[in-house]
């Protein structure tokens, strides 16, 4: 390692100030700090405020996200497998198939590692589009604005392709996290200043623009022309009666079930969330009272019910499987750089996003999910929020001192 550390430091007056390449520092500080922990130190009177820096929150978040990204895997080569359930691998079509016949495998569902590395093929192809042009996002915005390249995207390049379907097409994966990037994040000052989730803004666009490509029931099973309706598409159709015609609330809690790749799985989030709130880094506080206001707002429609919109039916604790609420919970609306910045605003900010979610996913079941739409919506009120807590704060101690 000495090796390549004196090969860093040799190049090092090249990308300083007044070298040859010092345009490029931050791409050289990237590569260093990557590598290396910075080699500045502070000096004189300074305050430690913690010991968790970005790289070791980022890194911290990102190992949160490994039991998702391997029941993504998992899951989507699973669905796939149970769509092709006797078909001949050679009949499987495009490069997926041929990679699969070369390695031996076959398109039955009780195949474990032919479920992962069939889903893996699926997978692969979306985290490497969204990390790659991102990457280059945050390279060029950082090169033009002179500051270092941090590790802002790390989290954001594991958390949008668990998002999105299996199927999503590879150049519409790169519009997507261009403009989470940039327009999410990049034009407000970069990594710390951003007020909307980078991914969640992203899937939004592409929501948006591309419907055909992120909603509908041909778009969740990884299989051309498939029809794999999602359980919340389930309930919005003919409420609990459809729903449990088709899935258990235990297959519900797994996630063996057609969805977005990687929020499918409530058992998968609960290994992350436990992991983020020892650290400290995930707010318990966000989770505890976005997961309790949705569970009293659900029961109070479901008391109410309707004789014609089925998701009135649907009770609190299906809520809290369907869909991406538990993955939205603990990964998305903890965001701590879009979200409440203060203790007590982080139980009205939670608050606002879980009665929000069931608002959209009953009253207007055209957008069966809400959870996206939900914590973008918490993430513009976050900043009022704050100002409302800090202006109480300041009365209250006004009102000690008189």
């Amino acid at each position: 390692m000495k090796i390549l550390r004196d090969l860093l430091d040799s190049q090092h007056k090249h990308f300083s100030k007044g070298g040859n390449l010092e345009k490029f520092y931050p791409i050289y500080e990237m590569l260093d700090t990557f590598l290396y922990t910075p080699g500045e130190v502070s000096t004189g009177a300074v305050h430690v405020r913690d010991g968790l820096d970005l790289k070791r929150g980022m890194v911290t978040v990102a190992m949160a996200l490994m039991p998702c990204i391997l029941f993504a895997m998992y899951n989507t080569g699973f669905q796939a497998n149970l769509a092709l359930e006797g078909m001949n691998i050679t009949e499987v079509p495009g490069w997926r198939g041929a990679i699969l016949s070369c390695l031996g495998l076959t398109t039955s569902s009780t195949s474990c590692v032919g479920n992962f590395l069939h889903g893996l093929l699926y997978f692969l192809p979306v985290f490497l589009v969204t990390n790659i042009t991102g990457g280059i996002c945050e390279v060029i915005f950082s090169v033009v604005r002179k500051h270092e390249i941090n590790e802002g995207f790390l989290v954001t390049g594991l958390l949008f392709p668990l998002i999105l379907p299996a199927t999503i097409p590879l150049w519409q994966v790169a519009v997507g996290i261009t403009f989470g990037v940039v327009v999410g994040k990049e034009i407000f000052g970069g990594t710390g200043k951003n007020f909307l989730n980078p991914a969640l803004t992203a899937r939004a666009f592409l929501f948006f623009a591309y419907p055909a490509q992120i909603s509908g029931q041909l778009v969740w099973t990884a299989v051309d022309g498939f029809s794999g309706a999602t359980a919340l598409s389930h309930a919005a159709q003919g409420g609990m009666g459809q729903l449990l015609s088709h899935y258990s609330w235990s297959e519900a809690f797994i996630g063996l079930m057609p969805g977005s790749m990687g929020e499918t799985s409530v058992i998968a989030v609960l290994f992350g969330a436990s992991l983020l709130i020892y650290t400290g880094i995930g707010s318990w506080r966000i989770m505890l009272s976005m997961t309790v206001s949705a569970v009293i707002f659900a029961y109070l429609l479901n008391c109410i019910g309707s004789e014609t919109n089925p998701m009135f039916s649907i009770t609190p604790a299906w809520h809290l499987v369907l869909g991406g609420f538990a993955f939205g919970t603990v990964f998305m609306a903890t965001d701590p750089v879009s979200a409440s910045m203060t203790l007590k605003g982080h139980w009205y900010y939670g608050s606002l996003i879980g009665v929000m979610v069931i608002l959209v996913r009953v009253i207007n079941p055209a957008f069966p999910e809400g959870v996206m739409l939900a914590i973008l919506f918490g993430n513009c009120f976050a900043p009022l929020i704050d100002f409302f807590v800090v202006e109480s704060n300041i009365k209250r101690r006004e009102r000690r001192n008189v």
